[in-house]
């Protein structure tokens, strides 16, 4: 089967340490997102977190807590690190699969990377499963807001089997 590589939200905003978003090893992730982008190209669409012109419902709650974050879409803190600039799927949600990132995905299988784990990879991950894609998690190409919380979400992704797969780099780029 066709496979697509998602990359999800490689963004100054979590990869900064003076960021209040900074996601503990987001660095350590960029060198595997890299082969796997170099494996999947030209199958690689990269997703964006950006805020909301005006926040509603439960995300009024969210910006109250965190109001640094709103900005426009192409404020610098938004935009994908160096090693990953170019065109984006961009979301106000932390999940990122919708009719736009599923008309880039077409009918292959999803691998996820990126950042985080216990977030945006999650939530992409169960909506696209909900919609019959069969998705791969590269464990060792995403990162948390912890440790503990990477490897919990995880152990939790490993319970929707065999809609989603947790893998590892090595699997994904030496299959078989």
């Amino acid at each position: 089967m066709t496979r697509s590589l998602v990359v999800i939200d490689m963004q100054k905003v979590f990869g900064e340490p003076e960021s209040p978003w900074f996601t503990p090893g987001f660095a350590d992730v960029v060198g595997p997102i890299q082969n796997l982008v170099e494996a999947f190209q030209p199958r690689v669409t990269f997703t964006r977190f950006i805020a909301p012109a005006v926040p509603t419902g439960a995300w009024r709650k969210y910006y109250e807590q965190w109001p640094f974050a709103l900005q426009p879409a192409d404020a610098e803190i938004y935009d994908l690190v160096d090693d990953f600039a170019g065109p984006s799927v961009d979301a106000t949600t932390f999940g990122k699969w919708g009719p736009e990132l599923a008309a880039e995905v077409g009918d292959a299988a999803m691998v996820l990377a990126g950042v985080s784990t216990d977030c945006c990879v999650l939530s992409t991950a169960l909506a696209a499963a909900d919609a019959g894609v069969e998705v791969q998690v590269v464990g060792d190409a995403c990162a948390g807001v912890s440790e503990e919380s990477h490897e919990q979400t995880l152990a939790v992704l490993r319970l929707y089997s065999p809609l989603i797969e947790v893998v590892t780099l090595k699997d994904v780029l030496q299959p078989g």
